[in-house]
């Protein structure tokens, strides 16, 4: 969002509104708008797409235009970095095949269908344009699979797949893209050339990223500082996405790898209290940015209505339900074939990985919603060729993201929850298994040191006997919880109360603390020591 684009004129010519006024109002309305979601029970980004575009039309405000750079090279790194930091390498690579399907296979497949329902629609529209708009609406959107599915109950292993394949698809979209464009300006295109420019790109960016990534990682833990390391953190995604722009390969995988070999090592190379303040900044910024982006994405709307005066209401009605009815479509015909066939073909598949449920199948293919990438993309496209006549209908092919994009995040994001229900898919219950088994593990664990403590120590027998106590305790309740087939059970039950009378003395200390505070007897750096301790206190709170 350029200054410019963000400074509204007022009629005597002077600026009504500043950029960081409109930057602010947009982070309000953001915010306001997700609380209503939360309230009501709808994924936020799909609430804030539509707060957008509302705002969009309202008469006196401010025209906002959403800047391509500002996407790509402030916006888009933080989250694929956050989200490449969050992503399990182990289940990613036990679903290497069906992502690869999804995140190259179905991008390049959904490409070719667009550009081919949408240059029999505009027989005029020049071949590389309507690749371009195949490409741009190809890959779903990160942030709305994460933000959507993880509200949702489905199975781990759709989420997985779905989270997996928003991670890398842009990459290949973004390949795909720039040769469509590049065809558009030069009338040259070469398949052997995209397919060695993709090759290069890829494993170049997956280089860097591997580099910044274990930079950041030493840097973070050299200083060891949670104000610092933090901000080391911030500004990982930019060090990773803009070398590789720099040097001609994927800024996308650089910063989605970079997250990833920084997540794999925090649980040993950061301390607990680094660890707490740099994930609770974190997921600060990441809803700022999350907020802001999807409110422009709505705020876009009158933007891509520009230039678009030879098309009549209808007809333009048309062709937005036409090209977003073939990237649903597209999706469905991909996936159930690209599901089957190997396990139909190949025995060694069926028997590693068995024929899944139909009903997650549909899930997967209905869950493609698209995001900003696309609408970023559709925006960066030039606004001339070489020859100096304007792009082949630019208006209309932003105007058809947006379409698609209101389609798939809004249409299919709103009706997710429907799909769920009637097609009676249910949560995993995997996870609480495992989460279950660790406790109890961990707590037999400590039981079996308590011996060589006693031993150690010979002087703190009571501390040690109270501990020994505690955790026999601890491991008896997570016990008879495994055990038991009851919804719930005594034991989980008393485990809950205790909780609440450990929670109710905190919270008795926490008033004394502030009482203290209020009449001077403590300062303002004791108050925030002695209430961190309490917050810690508070996190680690088990029985």
């Amino acid at each position: 969002m350029t200054a410019a684009a963000a400074t509204a004129v007022g009629e005597a010519g002077h600026p009504a509104i500043g950029p960081i006024e409109v930057v602010f109002a947009l982070l309000l309305a953001a915010t306001g708008l997700a609380l209503v979601a939360r309230r009501i029970g709808v994924p936020y980004p799909i609430l804030l797409v539509l707060g957008g575009l509302l705002l969009g039309f309202v008469p006196g405000l401010p025209r906002v235009e959403l800047d391509p750079e500002l996407v790509f090279l402030l916006f888009l790194p933080p989250i694929l970095f956050a989200a490449g930091y969050f992503t399990s390498i182990r289940d990613f690579r036990a679903n290497l095949r069906p992502i690869g399907l999804l995140a190259v296979g179905l991008v390049l497949f959904t490409t070719v269908v667009v550009a081919i329902v949408t240059k029999a629609l505009v027989p005029d529209l020049h071949w590389g344009a309507a690749f371009a708009l195949g490409a741009i609406v190809a890959p779903p959107d990160a942030v709305a699979a994460t933000a959507i599915f993880q509200r949702l109950g489905v199975p781990r292993r759709v989420v997985t797949i779905l989270e997996g394949e928003s991670l890398i698809n842009d990459a290949t979209a973004l390949v795909a893209y720039r040769f469509a464009v590049a065809a558009v300006l030069t009338g040259a295109f070469s398949i052997a050339e995209a397919a060695t420019d993709f090759v290069v790109v890829a494993i170049g960016g997956v280089v860097v990223g591997l580099i910044v990534g274990r930079l950041v990682r030493w840097a973070t833990a050299k200083v060891d500082d949670p104000v610092f390391s933090t901000v080391i953190s911030f500004l990982a995604p930019i060090a990773a996405y803009l070398p590789a722009e720099t040097i001609g390969v994927s800024g996308v995988l650089a910063a989605v790898v970079g997250g990833v070999v920084l997540g794999r090592s925090a649980s040993t190379s950061f301390s607990s209290e680094l660890r707490i303040a740099s994930q609770s900044a974190w997921a600060v910024l990441l809803f700022l940015i999350n907020g802001l982006v999807f409110v422009l994405i709505g705020l876009q709307l009158p933007i891509a209505l520009e230039g678009l005066e030879e098309y009549s209401a209808a007809d333009l009605a048309g062709l937005a339900l036409t090209v977003a009815g073939a990237v649903i479509v597209a999706r469905f015909v991909w996936v159930f074939p690209a599901t089957y066939l190997p396990r139909w073909a190949s025995a060694r598949i069926r028997e590693r990985d068995p024929y899944p449920a139909v009903r997650n199948v549909f899930l997967v293919s209905w869950a493609g919603m698209r995001g900003v990438v696309s609408l970023a993309a559709a925006l960066a496209l030039p606004l001339t060729l070489p020859s100096g006549e304007p792009f082949p209908e630019r208006s209309l092919l932003i105007f058809l993201t947006f379409a698609v994009i209101l389609a798939t995040l809004v249409g299919q994001g709103l009706t997710l929850p429907l799909v769920i229900r009637g097609l009676g898919i249910a949560r995993d219950s995997g996870l609480e298994g495992e989460e279950a088994h660790a406790r109890l593990y961990l707590a037999e664990a400590a039981l079996a040191r308590m011996p060589s403590l006693e031993r150690q120590w010979p002087g703190h027998g009571e501390l040690i006997e109270r501990l020994q106590a505690d955790y026999r305790h601890r491991a008896q309740h997570l016990d008879d919880a495994r055990r038991s087939t009851e919804p719930v059970t005594e034991a989980e039950r008393e485990l809950i109360e205790h909780r609440e009378i450990r929670q109710a003395l905190i919270e008795a200390e926490r008033e004394a603390l502030l009482r203290l505070h209020d009449t001077g007897a403590v300062s303002d750096e004791v108050l925030r020591r002695v209430e961190r301790d309490l917050d810690l206190q508070e996190l680690r709170m088990e029985v």
